[in-house]
């Protein structure tokens, strides 16, 4: 497999990190989001949207990280990162949602980069948009979780969620008080393959 990705990126940390957990090793071609190289003609004959990541595998390319994560359980099921009862895949994926639909286009490279061309405020767009967003998902996880986003192992919420507390604190958005989600963060951290995956361990971060 081919991962294209980069360091810094959210959406590219998620499958990173399930990866991880189910110990598969890919070829990592990266695109610095900076620079704009994820428009260059090359990759958007790959992925049309110029975004990161995707995903070429035997059979044809995968874009959005969703997709990509759940084709990652349905071919490689095992460790599992969704329950097995179908009630708990449900909020599972939920809280994916929830995150990948909800939050992260709001505070996404491209929007960022609009709100301070057009002289907004993005601070208080970071603010009252990510907040709102984690303010429900912290009631979730206090009532779902058990040591993880739901229940005691890692699942994709806890993919999606450690990239967004991440990103809040990059844009200057107050956590300290989602208490249930950074208990799981702390917990997250301690599995190898989670740490591992971390931005910061990646070998082109800066």
């Amino acid at each position: 497999m081919i991962f294209h990705e980069y360091w810094r990126s959210g959406a590219a940390w998620r499958v990173r990190m399930a990866l991880g957990l189910k110990g598969l090793t890919v070829t990592s071609v990266t695109h610095d989001l900076r620079t704009g190289e994820q428009r260059d003609a090359g990759y958007t004959a790959l992925n049309p949207q110029g975004l990161v990541p995707a995903i070429e595998a035997a059979g044809g390319i995968i874009t959005q990280s969703l997709a990509i994560l759940e084709w990652l359980e349905e071919t490689h099921p095992t460790p599992p990162l969704l329950p097995a009862e179908p009630m708990a895949r449900a909020q599972v994926r939920s809280m994916c949602g929830l995150i990948a639909c909800d939050i992260h286009p709001l505070q996404n490279l491209r929007v960022q980069q609009w709100l301070k061309a057009e002289g907004a405020d993005v601070a208080a767009w970071n603010t009252r948009w990510i907040g709102d967003g984690l303010v429900a998902l912290d009631t979730l996880v206090a009532a779902q979780g058990g040591g993880f986003c739901h229940g005691g192992t890692p699942t994709m919420a806890d993919c999606l969620l450690l990239p967004q507390l991440y990103s809040a604190r990059r844009f200057g958005v107050e956590v300290d008080g989602f208490k249930a989600l950074l208990a799981v963060e702390a917990r997250a951290m301690t599995v190898p393959a989670i740490a591992a995956s971390h931005p910061e361990r990646h070998p082109d971060a800066d």
